[in-house]
């Protein structure tokens, strides 16, 4: 049985890349999705799609930078589908890259309220939600980024640092109460976020082929794996699919 089998997952960033992947494959697994996206004519096509295909989905506009939207994109979950069982933290964008000192602080500022204060945000809307049902999961999309530092990319660095430790204390302080909080580096992903990180020509990232960034499907095998009872091994920490044991444990082929 599907670990996700009608249990109800809210995505954010889910109007393309790996959210929208997300949902696709959750859905296909007896998952009941809420996608949530600031662009609401790409959300509600695609879960009309999902519902086309005899998936249940339902599309809800978000900007996760506001907490009033996150918590009312909770709010709507437990209202449709009877509260949150997981919560996939995906939103995040890196543009626009650049050396600290030519950044622009207001730009670089929304970059941290994306990437961190929205999965903050997203954790605070959920968590009580889970708490009543007494168990829940929540997969943060994290990065290599988080603990390492890269040219041109301070704001995306940080924030993924942040969601790493955010993750680490949201586990030690519900991990008894039934949650399990789950960091998700992917490596790097064939999504709109690499066109923009190849034109920006700063670090040895932007250099690399096209040919090695995994399918966003990938991602959403691996969120897949997550949810299940071996999930838990992975509280607190990040689990990545950068290493063949990862891989192997998805059923994802191994890297060359």
């Amino acid at each position: 049985m599907s670990p996700v089998e009608s249990k109800t997952v809210v995505i954010t960033g889910a109007s393309r890349g790996i959210g929208e992947a997300t949902a696709r494959h959750l859905a296909g697994q007896g998952a009941r999705v809420v996608l949530a996206a600031r662009t609401e004519r790409d959300i509600a096509r695609i879960a009309e799609e999902i519902v086309e295909t005899g998936g249940e989905a339902r599309a809800f506009p978000c900007d996760v930078c506001d907490y009033g939207q996150v918590a009312d994109l909770v709010a709507f979950a437990a209202e449709r589908f009877g509260g949150v069982d997981v919560l996939v933290n995906n939103a995040g964008i890196i543009e626009p890259i650049a050396h600290l000192a030519d950044s622009d602080p207001e730009t670089w500022s929304r970059v941290v309220d994306v990437n961190y204060k929205g999965v903050y945000y997203g954790l605070r809307a959920a968590i009580p939600q889970m708490i009543a049902k007494g168990r829940g999961t929540v997969i943060n999309i994290s990065s290599g980024a988080a603990t390492g530092a890269l040219e041109g990319w301070s704001h995306y660095c940080s924030t993924k640092a942040a969601v790493l430790s955010l993750t680490r204390c949201a586990d030690k302080e519900y991990r008894d109460r039934g949650i399990n909080v789950i960091g998700l580096s992917p490596g790097t992903v064939a999504t709109d976020m690499q066109v923009a990180i190849k034109a920006s020509g700063i670090n040895p990232v932007s250099q690399l082929d096209p040919a090695v960034h995994i399918p966003a499907e990938w991602v959403a095998r691996a969120i897949l794996y997550l949810c299940g009872p071996e999930g838990v091994a992975f509280a607190g920490q990040d689990f990545s699919l950068k290493t063949n044991e990862g891989r192997r444990r998805v059923g994802l082929p191994e890297m060359a």
